[in-house]
């Protein structure tokens, strides 16, 4: 067996991780240098533009960290203490009188003199008010000290930051009300080829329904990009360049169909004639035929027209590329391995990612893995990574990517 992480050979097609990287290379010599300040409400989704450096520190006093009671802990014999004072979160304490504790509450400052916070679990009040303390205690105890978070200066979250509710948070904690973010990528998608028809259209002779134009268009806005709808390019040439001509206030053409070698592979052939075509071909499967080129400097990624070989180069290829288009570092989905629990017995030349799911900790594959059958993905959770040369008998470890890693 070879082992999980190990890259095979795929004769004259280019390896998965050097198309991508080479993706990456071109993504970021091209990164979206504009930028818009928003409210901290509306940046879910969108990646930052600036270092977010705190300008203060979190906390920005020692806090208590439960309910209970503060006090100096060289104070405590083992005698019941009086309470001297009750603080509330939001409250500013006075200095801790010696020898007394304070009833303190979550959140709320540490008076000064106190280095310990007892919790109210620990702890006795007494008839006469004084509380009794049960165990031993430490100075530091149940205390959020200054800047235990950040301090002033401190990186935050860099720029090139995917930003979610987490981050929005973050943010507001340090009294942010608006952001700097990258600019949307605006990215025009069209498919290609006479044999599409939207849905809603009666279907022709030797017709079937365009699915990819939906299900990237809903993708690409999950990104947070914007989508120009392009529509169906008919299977000719003239047709082909003209509409690449005039998509030219984009950031990306992305299309579908018209990429494999053949008679009517027009996209192809405009590349070659009016631009030029840098990727092609690839050792992957589903989805050898995808094409990265330039029409009079636009880039163009020409994803295969078969569903499942566009939903798995869109997440392993083009959503990395979007993303690092706009700054951010981080664009490769999570993956870990799991046992399989299926045989894999013919050893092919391409990396393969099937679809498949997670039960009972082993990953199971769809019945049917044609690049034809989107359902396949509906069913899924996840796509299982088969590498180039590589056998499985169950129980073998193999690469699980769940989709949700790569749908948003």
């Amino acid at each position: 067996m070879n082992p999980v992480g190990k890259p095979g050979k795929a004769g004259s097609l280019m390896a998965v991780e050097v198309a991508l990287a080479r993706l990456l290379e071109m993504a970021e010599a091209s990164t979206i240098g504009e930028r818009e300040r928003l409210p901290l409400a509306q940046v879910e989704g969108r990646i930052l533009a600036d270092d977010l450096v705190s300008t203060l520190d979190l906390p920005p006093w020692p806090n208590s960290a439960m309910d209970g009671y503060a006090l100096r802990v060289a104070d405590w014999t083992g005698e019941p203490l009086m309470v001297s004072q009750k603080i509330f979160a939001g409250q500013v304490p006075e200095p801790l009188k010696p020898g007394t504790c304070a009833r303190i509450f979550t959140g709320a400052p540490v008076p000064a003199g106190a280095d310990c916070v007892e919790m109210q679990e620990n702890a006795e009040v007494q008839a006469d008010e004084r509380v009794r303390f049960i165990e031993a205690m430490a100075p530091g105890q149940n205390i959020r000290p200054q800047g235990q978070e950040t301090t002033v200066g401190e990186l935050v979250l860099p720029a090139g930051t995917r930003l979610g509710p987490i981050e929005q948070g973050l943010a507001a904690s340090l009294g942010c009300a608006e952001l700097n973010v990258v600019r949307k990528v605006r990215v025009a998608v069209l498919s290609t080829g006479d044999e599409l028809i939207e849905p809603g259209q009666p279907l022709g002779p030797g017709q079937i329904y365009n699915s990819n134009r939906v299900l990237l268009c809903s993708w690409l806005q999950r990104l947070g990009c914007v989508v120009i709808d392009a529509g169906i390019l008919p299977d000719d040439l003239a047709a082909t360049r003209a509409r690449l001509g005039e998509l030219k206030d984009v950031d990306l053409i992305l299309s579908t169909g018209g990429v494999s070698v053949g008679e009517a592979d027009f996209l192809g052939i405009a590349l070659r004639e009016e631009g030029e075509l840098t990727l092609w071909k690839l050792a992957i499967k589903p989805g050898k035929p995808l094409t990265f080129g330039h029409f009079r400097g636009v880039p163009v990624i020409g994803l295969p027209g078969n569903p499942a070989s566009t939903l798995v180069t869109f997440a392993l290829l083009a959503r990395p590329y979007l993303l690092r288009r706009q700054g951010m570092k981080e664009v490769e989905p999570l993956k870990f391995q799991v046992p399989a629990g299926f045989d894999w017995p013919k050893a092919g030349n391409r990396r393969e990612y099937l679809r498949g799911r997670l039960e009972n900790g082993r990953a199971i594959i769809y019945k049917n893995q044609s690049s034809g059958v989107l359902r396949s993905a509906a069913w899924a959770d996840g796509l299982v990574e088969v590498l180039e040369d590589r056998t499985l008998i169950e129980g073998d470890d193999v690469n699980f990517i769940p989709l949700s890693e790569v749908l948003s």
